[in-house]
């Protein structure tokens, strides 16, 4: 649900609603927001990628457009609406419905309610991060520039940001599409995140992964003991998670990608890009034993900033 309240300048809050068609012709991202700038300018958004023809827009709209509920994910941003339980848009060149169902939700835990861990109670952080629905499937259609079309059996995937500012570098990436060569479940799913994470005059390197491996979610991240690997060479970035017995290895190849605006101490005048035509091939070993190998396509990716920040040859938590 929204966080934002009484919250006045310096403070950025969104949602990421990611949409794919059943034949993965269609990828798109539609991200609802806020801006309370540091400068006093203020405005609520609705930025959209097209992930196919990798092209990003912005529209901005008067701050008393932005309703939010206050107890769950459901904001009004003018006649726009976006939850949990799907979307229903009347953007310039979009319009239509699509409901959400089957949703793969993040575990929680009393000292743990959400990805974030023990961390989601720390004050001064940076930048949240949330997990909405980690998988879910996708019933309707949009009107995209004159043309229907039906997003029925597709895929869709939901996370939030908030805060002041996003990272100063960071990896991101993300699938709800994979093909099976060696294993004897299905993956659903998969989301990474890596970012320099600003900490009391210092800072560390923080990570989120999750992997739904058939029905089961294995989660790696800095406060589970898991330790992590990272390499980047050209278009190709390489990710190692472990945690006891369990090591997943993830391959991601950069595809081309779209413009996106990003927060700067609650302004939007940062960029970045995105792609969501990217691959990702994921390994996951068990007691070293090979239990899934294959590969994730229509995959968000994002890697901005100084990411040289977050790499490292050895194992580190």
């Amino acid at each position: 649900m929204y966080h934002g309240w009484g919250r006045k300048d310096g403070y950025f809050e969104g949602w990421y609603v990611k949409v794919v068609s059943a034949d993965q012709k269609h990828a798109y991202a539609f991200i609802p927001g806020i801006s309370k700038g540091w400068n006093g300018e203020t405005h609520s958004f609705v930025q959209v990628m097209d992930g196919v023809r990798h092209e990003g827009s912005y529209q901005k709209y008067a701050v008393d457009s932005f309703v939010p509920s206050e107890s769950k994910f459901d904001t009004q941003l003018a006649n726009n609406r976006f939850s949990k339980a799907g979307v229903t848009l009347d953007l310039e060149n979009i319009k239509g419905i699509l409901s959400f169902s089957e949703h793969i939700d993040w575990p929680t835990k009393l000292i743990a309610p959400g990805i974030m861990g023990w961390y989601s109670f720390v004050p001064f952080m940076q930048c949240y991060h949330g997990i909405v629905s980690l998988g879910h499937q996708i019933a309707g259609s949009l009107m995209i520039r004159g043309e229907e079309v039906d997003f029925t059996g597709g895929k869709g995937y939901m996370e939030k940001d908030w805060g002041t500012s996003f990272p100063k570098s960071w990896i991101w990436m993300q699938s709800n599409h994979f093909k099976r060569d060696t294993g004897d479940r299905e993956a659903q799913c998969i989301m990474c995140s890596v970012a320099h994470i600003p900490w009391m005059g210092t800072h560390f390197i923080g990570f989120l992964t999750s992997f739904v491996f058939g029905d089961e979610i294995l989660i790696f991240t800095t406060y589970n003991g898991s330790k992590m690997k990272a390499s980047v060479d050209g278009d190709m970035i390489y990710l190692s998670f472990k945690r006891k017995n369990q090591r997943l290895e993830v391959i991601a190849q950069k595809k081309k990608g779209g413009e996106l605006i990003s927060p700067m101490k609650g302004n939007m005048e940062g960029k970045l890009e995105e792609s969501l035509q990217s691959i990702i091939n994921v390994q996951l070993f068990i007691n070293e034993e090979l239990r899934y190998d294959g590969q994730g396509t229509s995959s968000g990716l994002e890697i901005a900033g100084p990411y040289d920040l977050l790499l490292s040859e050895k194992w580190k938590k």
